[in-house]
């Protein structure tokens, strides 16, 4: 089986939360016959790390407008602390992890979504050979929300939509999105267990599904496009939420084609 497993930034800002979830996949990733790959967002930390500098973050639609000074931040941030922290908590756990990004091998390759938001990209393939290359040998492949194109430019893709892709490139059995929110509400803030594509699509249209859930969801639907067999937006602060998800248990929201 094939595993994709997108963490939230806000997971990774506290170090006890890091270090639970680390332990928890370091132990999927020894499986045998499963296959773990894990994409990170940092935006928290990132905004932080822009305030401490005096940059004002911008948003546009709920994206970050990335000038060159917020892509030099995307590196460090994305790419160096937040990556290399969670490999660094993934190798005391016992996982061979790998850090990297999507500019690696051209791992995702991106254009640009819009000039009006500066250096943001939309991803637009994966190229799954270094992923195979590295579960196939028993390594972790961590990689942050950064991706490339090949005229060497360098872009800030939201972490969902990168998920998304390399979910859909590693041909992914199944796609989770660990967050801070149980899963997807309804307009009476109810979790809804399972929904369908034209479901979520009237939550986003009415207002109930806004900023980081509809990115989830406007993500999954590409992921489902994209041939991944099943996936689940779920509470990444309950302990082994992930291990029971891999095992067929219910947690969170499961989005059905």
């Amino acid at each position: 089986m094939r595993v994709l497993a997108k963490l939230g930034g806000t997971l990774l800002d506290e170090a006890g939360s890091r270090k639970r979830l680390a332990g928890e996949i370091a132990t999927l990733a020894a499986r045998p016959g499963l296959e773990l790959v894990v994409v990170h967002g940092g935006g928290k930390q990132m905004t932080r790390f822009l305030s401490e500098r005096g940059v004002e973050s911008r948003f546009v639609n709920g994206l970050r407008v990335s000038s060159p000074e917020v892509i030099d931040a995307v590196l460090k941030v994305f790419a160096g602390t937040v990556n290399h922290g969670l490999v660094a908590s993934l190798v005391e756990a016992g996982a061979a992890a790998v850090g990297l990004s999507g500019i690696d091998a051209a791992l995702t390759e991106a254009v640009q979504l819009d000039p009006q938001l500066g250096a943001v990209g939309r991803p637009v393939r994966t190229n799954p050979g270094l992923l195979e290359v590295l579960t196939g040998n028993g390594y972790l492949p961590v990689v942050a929300c950064v991706a490339g194109d090949r005229q060497g430019n360098i872009y800030n893709v939201n972490a969902d939509q990168m998920a998304a892709a390399c979910a859909g490139g590693f041909r992914a059995d199944r796609l989770v999105f660990l967050t801070d929110v149980e899963g997807v509400l309804n307009a009476k803030k109810e979790l809804v267990g399972e929904i369908s594509r034209a479901e979520s699509c009237q939550l986003i249209a009415t207002g109930v599904a806004t900023g980081g859930m509809q990115a989830k969801l406007e993500a999954a639907h590409s992921a489902l496009d994209a041939g991944v067999g099943a996936v689940c937006i779920a509470p990444g602060s309950q302990p082994g939420v992930l291990a029971r998800l891999i095992d067929g248990g219910a947690a969170g929201t499961r989005l059905v084609p």
